[in-house]
């Protein structure tokens, strides 16, 4: 039961009943007191608590967008520029979910700890002080009262008419007093419903707030989270094939050593002991030294270091080498030593022990320059007794194979990547290689050889030619444009360098590129994407002569370029470059294009990183237009602007920056790049960057001077090219092939105005051509 109404007749009154039904009146308001105080005091602990794990946010993201991951090489691919660029992308992501948090502990402050401390102090404060002076008065009416009551009757009548005059206004001073306190009790007492009530809905509105601008934020960049999910996947799968092959790598160097060490015909380079003579009696002492000779300048490099010190490296020293003898073992009492004449010091005769015997002889020949120094290759053909060349017979099992695999196995899941039983491969390409019985065995209609052994058999033939289809030649120039440059000068470029392999390479990489195209094609079902492709036909294409981990790190670009070539083989085995082969080729240094939907809002987060997404069909070119767009980042290694390229992938264009141009066919430079002498190089003072043609079309009919800030649209009807839906409200959604009316450019850059079914909004320029 609730508290009882205080009836002003009872102020008359003044009954025990009455009273006690006012002190319950007052302990309720004392309770609501003691209540409002410790609600502040949690409050502040709370917003204290607040601020301390704001503090450590903030850190978190200062330390996470402090870091960088380094990369083994000397380039990184676009799936490891995204990574790195993660780090600080989640840190904005933080920054921003901070600044949320601190606007609302303002308004904890200001909506909910305020109003309750003003309603504890002006309302429950001014009851206290009512009840001090209803309590006042009582005392000073009953007293009076008292003193009245127990006057004398014999007392004159006009002294009793005065007391009792005083009494009665004393009296109704009390009641009036007593209405008013009574008054006053249930008034606060019906206010601090809504007034304590009112700040705690304000105080949840601002909780709400901040949760919802945090879903929002994870809402608005769960594009970036896909994207960022495919980046690791890509690397996570280039990841597994690296690693088979440094294992692979450090197999062989444990098996030979000798074999594997890299020698230079340039220089010489190694641990030496080194006889440092000291004045009698002490004799002398061995220091270990690594050296490095410079054949050519006759330069020796020494320096002391010692592992035991935690790698404590001495002055490093120098001379010019006059001669090298070998100390015999009557003139020192020690094995594999060298004496070294210094011709910079007249006199001066050095004493060496090296490590070993062999170490001694490869160190007395590199110091006379007379044994040359033979380079590492890997030969399949020797290994497995198979010799592979670019003739008929090798054509023929190329055209053999290919054809089973897309008659009758184009959909069976990890084609190429599942590989078959070693003893029948190695039956089936001697079978396919054999002049007798190559042209007898037609795979396509024949079950007794199962498709991944057909596969892994073409495979095996191209491991097996004398050097990779892609040459070592080229290997170089190939790699160089998959690290750098913009998507659409990738592409430009190695259509270059694909004219100058060999007739037969390039008609033989024709025809696999081609292949391979279908096979990705049937990615829903086979599960070969560009980028998985990328990763098994990577080494199998293209290798270096010299097999070192620094070319295993390399594999990635590899892959990136077989990534290019499958994906832009009509546009690259179609025709030849227009350049004739003197062109030289050139590439942007700038990095590669931000993503292709350019954003309005700044600085904005990315979302949480999500592992339960499904990345199964992520990199699948996606034929169908109404898909998601998660097929569209099928290889990040060419995503290109050009419109073959874009509806091949499924994906928008990009913004056209620092493209290479269009203009003729011609190509132009790879500036801040070092070639080969095979690709001249364009003295970088006449570089220029030219916009693409279609970049043009956006801001002057004539496609002329269109990088100029003050050339614009207006007016103009445009069509769509690809889909788009509205993220904001500023924005249109629409289909393919949608016209646009009054198409104008915007202050938004990247992004043009124009009128569609009644209705303007903003329009993404790189999804669109203007008519």
């Amino acid at each position: 039961m609730g508290l009882l109404p205080l009836e002003f007749s009872d102020c008359y009154l003044d009954s025990p009943a009455f009273r006690d039904r006012m002190k319950a009146h007052e302990a309720e308001l004392e309770k609501t007191n003691r209540f409002i105080k410790e609600l502040s005091k949690d409050g502040k602990n709370l917003i204290t608590a607040t601020k301390n794990l704001a503090v450590a946010q903030r850190k978190f993201a200062q330390s996470l967008g402090e870091f960088k991951f380094e990369y083994i090489g000397d380039a990184k691919t676009d799936d490891e520029k995204c990574i790195d660029e993660s780090l600080q992308e989640f840190a904005s992501f933080l920054k921003n979910l901070e600044e949320q948090r601190e606007i609302m502990l303002f308004n904890i402050t200001e909506t909910l700890l305020k109003p309750l401390e003003k309603f504890r102090k002006e309302q429950l404060g001014a009851a206290k002080e009512e009840r001090k002076k209803y309590e006042k008065d009582t005392e000073k009416y009953y007293s009076a009262l008292e003193k009245v009551l127990n006057m004398s009757a014999k007392k004159k009548d006009q002294q009793l008419q005065e007391a009792d005059n005083q009494v009665e206004v004393m009296r109704l001073h009390f009641h009036e007093e007593s209405l008013e306190y009574v008054c006053k009790l249930q008034e606060i007492q019906e206010k601090k419903k809504f007034d304590c009530a009112e700040p705690m809905l304000a105080f949840f509105q601002a909780v709400f707030t901040f949760y919802h601008q945090g879903y929002e934020l994870a809402q608005d960049f769960s594009h970036y989270k896909t994207k960022l999910q495919i980046n690791i996947q890509n690397t996570r799968n280039r990841f597994d094939g690296t690693r088979s092959e440094v294992e692979e790598l450090m197999k062989k160097i444990k098996q030979n050593p000798e074999a594997h060490k890299r020698n230079s015909p340039l220089s010489i380079e190694g641990y030496l002991y080194v006889q440092e003579k000291r004045p009698p009696p002490f004799g002398s002492s061995w220091v270990k030294k690594y050296c490095i000779y410079l054949k050519e300048q006759k330069i020796f490099n020494m320096v002391s270091f010692d592992h035991r010190s935690g790698g404590k490296t001495g002055e490093p020293e120098s001379f010019i080498l006059k001669s090298c003898t070998k100390k015999t073992g009557d003139s020192i009492d020690k094995r594999f030593c060298l004496e070294l004449e210094v011709a910079d010091r007249p006199g001066l005769i050095i004493t060496v022990q090296a490590l070993s015997e062999d170490d001694r002889k490869q160190w007395m020949q590199a110091m006379g320059g007379k044994e040359p120094v033979c380079k590492l290759g890997r030969t399949y053909s020797k290994r497995e007794g198979i010799e592979a060349h670019l003739d008929e017979v090798g054509f023929s099992l190329l055209k053999n194979c290919i054809s089973a695999v897309e008659s009758r196995g184009i959909t069976d899941q990890g084609l190429y990547r599942v590989v078959g039983v070693s003893s029948r491969v190695i039956k089936l390409v001697g079978i396919l290689m054999d002049e007798k019985t190559y042209s007898e065995v037609d795979l396509s209609s024949s079950d007794e050889w199962d498709i991944k052994t057909v596969t892994s058999a073409l495979k095996q033939y191209l491991r097996s030619l004398p050097e990779p289809l892609m040459t070592y030649e080229l290997y170089k120039e190939f790699i160089v444009p998959a690290k750098c440059g913009t998507p659409e000068s990738r592409v430009d470029a190695i259509h270059y360098l694909v004219y100058k392999l060999p007739e037969k390479n390039l008609e033989m990489l024709g025809m696999i590129m081609k292949h391979l195209a279908n096979v990705s094609a049937n990615c829903k079902q086979n599960l070969m994407t560009v980028a998985n492709l990328g990763v098994v036909f990577g080494p199998t294409l293209m290798r270096p002569e010299e097999e070192t981990v620094a070319a295993i790190m390399d594999l990635k670009f590899q892959n990136i370029v077989v990534e290019i070539l499958i994906e832009n083989h009509e546009k690259i085995f179609g025709s030849a470059p227009d350049g004739s082969p003197t062109t030289p080729v050139a590439l942007s240094s700038s990095e590669p294009s931000a993503p292709p939907r350019l954003s309005k809002k700044p600085n904005q987060p990315p979302a949480v990183y999500n592992p339960s997404v499904e990345l199964q069909y992520a990199d699948c070119p996606n034929p169908v237009k109404d898909e998601t767009s998660m097929g569209s980042t099928d290889s990040v290694s060419s995503q290109s602007s050009t419109a073959t390229t874009s509806s091949t992938s499924g994906s928008p264009p990009e913004d056209p920056k620092n493209h290479f141009s269009t203009n003729g066919g011609d190509l132009m430079d790879w500036a801040s790049i070092s070639y080969p002498s095979t690709v001249p190089q364009m003295n970088a003072s006449s570089l220029t960057t030219p916009a693409s043609p279609s970049s043009a079309t956006f801001f002057s009919p004539e496609g002329t001077n269109n990088d100029k800030p003050g050339d614009s649209v207006t007016y103009r009807k445009a069509k769509a090219v690809f889909s788009c839906e509205a993220e904001h409200d500023s924005e249109l959604s629409f289909p393919v092939g949608a016209i646009f009316e009054d198409v104008t450019s915007s202050k938004e850059p990247g992004w043009l105005e124009g009128k569609l079914d009644g209705k303007r909004g903003l329009i993404p320029k790189n999804y669109v051509e203007l008519l």
